[in-house]
């Protein structure tokens, strides 16, 4: 290793996108990056310590890495172009990762279209201001008062979390999560009630008359979103969500003659109403004015990473995509999955299985996965050390540059060089070249989005949750935790339930929805509310009890759209 103080991105799939400098040949937390401040978060220091692959595997058997490329164009020459899929994961973010989706783009691969993410959410909020693009982070340090809407901010952004996590804190989440513990209100709503929550809030704002007038005469859409919010009785909000008047006046004496700025995370949008549901609170939040920058300090999701940047790889050619939620890959001969998990990661995992039964594999990543028990053929890609990259974040508006400080193994190859030699061997043109790609991120700055637009919503149709509950059953709540990240490192597979369900801890039972089952032993937690159940994100059971189906607009998934009975052995 190299003690040159380069910089290294962490690739990670989380919000803070933090950098590392090679001192003396010790990785430390870069202090000249702003959002990093010269600390690593507990997944960056997991991923220095991964057991990366080493060797190709071809059924289950060792070769080399000139085999395993030779297997790999054989079956793309055999093969009919349209009976492939190209499936791309976010193991890492790096912008060099999408090489490879523009050859496959060339080839005539099926491609993905929609998120197993964030993507009702972004849909919603790109209908309501035109981009899903965040403020800069410094706004969020202005803010006295920070609301947490469905997001556990101090796990899933913990760089973030420590610039500012002597504000004043409000959460809105049906569980009891880390930052939830550590803020002045916690508002536990009943699950895919969050549209409702903000309409009563709008309510209250206007009978307390906290509505931002300039804001809301400058797009004047408001008013017939306010009479949405008006429809209903207060007294019904109040029963649908769980969520007392009490607590609703509460709210406002906390935010009252504040600057306020809402952080708002993936769990209001994993239903078939997500685009909706999240433009109803992005709305509220323009009522309040949290978008006028003068009096707040603006609403967070999960940004464009990509925005006021040029695509340096082209994927034009694809004209077949199919929605990445509704993936059946025993429909194709052969599937290419790039730094993917879909066995685990993916909704309906039963069904992901069967699949891949029934298709030639070939999965390209750092590390082993339970997809990998799948392939027919592993090529090991080099690890974040050994490469070089940019990271985009979509969590704040500072990139990281990762350089190369190792000398990849012998027979692992980079995305970007397995791309160029497709190329080369199918004689495709367009790729660019690799510094040159790279010299582009670094030294481009991205245009500042400039927030001239906002439509209010002025109609919501919901198929409630709570009508189709009966009472024998639960609304299935997933989560991300400390010490794993989606479906790596350190899983847990336990079932969490209230005390109130009867049951004891350590206990096996079974889960049932109208999409499938899956056996878990019981771990019991007063931060469940007693109608919901709890996994956590890389729980290897999970997405067996989850819809393949996606969600209403945007081709994404939809995990929490589901309600699961409990059943004893």
């Amino acid at each position: 290793m190299n003690s040159n103080n380069k910089t290294i991105a962490c690739p990670l799939d989380c919000y803070d996108t933090c950098e590392a400098i090679v001192v003396d040949g010790k990785i430390r937390g870069n202090k000249g990056h702003f959002p990093t401040d010269g600390k690593l978060c507990s997944n960056f220091i997991a991923c220095l310590k991964a057991d990366y692959l080493q060797t190709p595997l071809y059924n289950n058997r060792k070769i080399t890495l000139e085999e395993s490329l030779n297997i790999l164009v054989e079956k793309l020459k055999n093969v009919n172009a349209n009976n492939s899929l190209f499936y791309k994961g976010s193991g890492n973010l790096g912008v060099m990762q999408s090489s490879l989706k523009s050859f496959f783009a060339k080839y005539g691969s099926t491609l993905t279209q929609g998120s197993l993410c964030d993507g009702g959410g972004g849909f919603g909020i790109k209908a309501t201001r035109g981009e899903v693009v965040n403020p800069p982070i410094e706004k969020l340090l202005e803010a006295d008062v920070i609301i947490v809407w469905g997001r556990n901010f101090s796990v899933t952004s913990s760089h973030m979390y420590e610039l500012v996590k002597d504000k004043t804190f409000i959460t809105i989440d049906p569980i009891k999560t880390h930052i939830a513990k550590r803020s002045e209100l916690h508002l536990s709503l009943n699950p895919k009630t969050d549209y409702e929550l903000a309409l009563l809030l709008t309510r209250f704002a206007y009978m307390q008359d906290m509505e931002d007038d300039e804001f809301c005469e400058k797009f004047d859409t408001s008013e017939d979103f306010f009479d949405l919010a008006k429809s209903r009785p207060i007294i019904s909000y109040e029963e649908a969500t769980g969520v007392s008047l009490d607590d609703i006046n509460r709210f406002f004496e906390i935010i009252e003659n504040k600057k306020v700025a809402l952080v708002l995370g993936l769990g209001v949008q994993k239903y078939y109403e997500g685009a909706n549901i999240t433009r109803c609170i992005d709305s509220f939040a323009a009522f309040l004015g949290l978008h006028n920058s003068s009096h707040h300090s603006g609403v967070w999701y999960l940004s464009n990473s990509t925005y006021g940047y040029e695509s340096q790889f082209d994927t034009t050619n694809s004209l077949i995509k199919e929605d990445v939620s509704e993936v059946d890959f025993a429909e194709y001969e052969f599937v290419f999955i790039q730094g993917a998990n879909p066995v685990v990661s993916a909704p309906n995992t039963k069904r992901v299985i069967n699949g891949l039964k029934n298709s030639f594999v070939v999965f390209m990543g750092t590390t082993y996965n339970d997809t990998c028990e799948y392939a027919d053929l592993i090529i090991p890609s080099c690890s974040f050390l050994e490469k070089e990259d940019i990271r985009l974040s979509y969590g704040h508006q500072y990139k990281s540059v990762s350089n190369k400080i190792n000398e990849p193994s012998k027979d692992t190859i980079s995305e970007y060089d397995l791309t160029k030699y497709l190329y080369e061997t199918f004689n495709f043109d367009g790729l660019k070249d690799e510094k040159e790609v790279l010299d582009y991120y670094k030294s481009s700055k991205a245009k500042e989005y400039v927030f001239d637009n906002f439509e209010f919503i002025d109609d919501i149709e919901i198929e409630h949750l709570y009508e189709q509950k009966l009472e024998n059953e639960y609304y299935f709540i997933t989560a991300k935790q400390k010490r794993s990240l989606n479906s790596s490192f350190k899983i847990d597979n336990y079932l969490y339930l209230n005390p109130k369900t009867n049951l004891k801890d350590g206990s096996k039972v079974k889960l049932r929805s109208k999409y499938g089952e899956a056996s878990f032993e019981v771990k019991l937690t007063q931060d469940v509310k007693p109608n919901c159940v709890l996994c956590y994100a890389g729980n290897k059971k999970a997405n067996y009890l989850t819809p393949y189906k996606s969600d209403e607009t945007s081709h994404s998934a939809m995990y929490q759209e589901v309600l699961v009975s409990i059943e004893l052995p």
